[in-house]
């Protein structure tokens, strides 16, 4: 790609950047709330459901598994992803990103108010709740660092891990 990149002239690359701009994000994660979750192994890079169809209480955490293994194996774009959460978590995350947890800024504030992002503030609506629940247990222990990550230590200073599981669901059952 380098070789044809370099070559490209301002009408290409303007073109370019409009036709990837007007492209709009599918939604990747479906997000289910239920009280117990398939059994899983890791197989390659990923959890996969347990042959047998055996369940397992969710506790406080998220499960993700791809909905389909076999063309997720292949990596088709269009084969996405089961987030098992907590029954209940996507309201009471709606509700601590809307007020703020523990007095914290509202998540909108920043990150806009559909939470696809602002300016150059991350877009949250419809990614991973596992990656968010990481970034957020990264930024409040201090394994993440930057500007951005020392505006949002004092929004995550209090949350528990619970709240950071709810926020999660929450953003992630939003249309990216």
């Amino acid at each position: 790609m380098i070789t044809n990149e370099t070559k490209a002239n301002q009408k290409e690359i303007r073109a370019a950047a409009e036709y990837f701009s007007a492209l709009k994000p599918r939604p990747w994660i479906r997000v289910v709330e239920t009280n117990t979750v398939p059994k899983t192994h890791v197989a390659g890079w990923m959890l996969v459901p347990s042959d047998g169809g055996e369940k397992e209480p969710i506790g406080e955490r998220i499960v993700e598994t791809p909905e389909n293994l076999e063309r997720t194996e292949l990596r088709d774009d269009h084969s996405g992803f089961i987030a098992y959460v907590p029954v209940g978590s996507i309201k009471r995350g709606e509700m601590l990103a809307a007020r703020g947890a523990n007095r914290a800024l509202r998540c909108a504030t920043c990150h806009g108010r559909d939470l696809k992002g602002s300016n150059n503030v991350p877009r949250l609506a419809g990614r991973s709740p596992s990656y968010m629940v990481r970034q957020l247990y990264d930024m409040q222990h201090g394994s993440r660092a930057g500007g951005a990550t020392n505006r949002m230590k004092p929004v995550v200073a209090n949350l528990s891990i619970e709240d950071m599981v709810a926020i999660a669901a929450y953003v992630a059952s939003l249309n990216p």
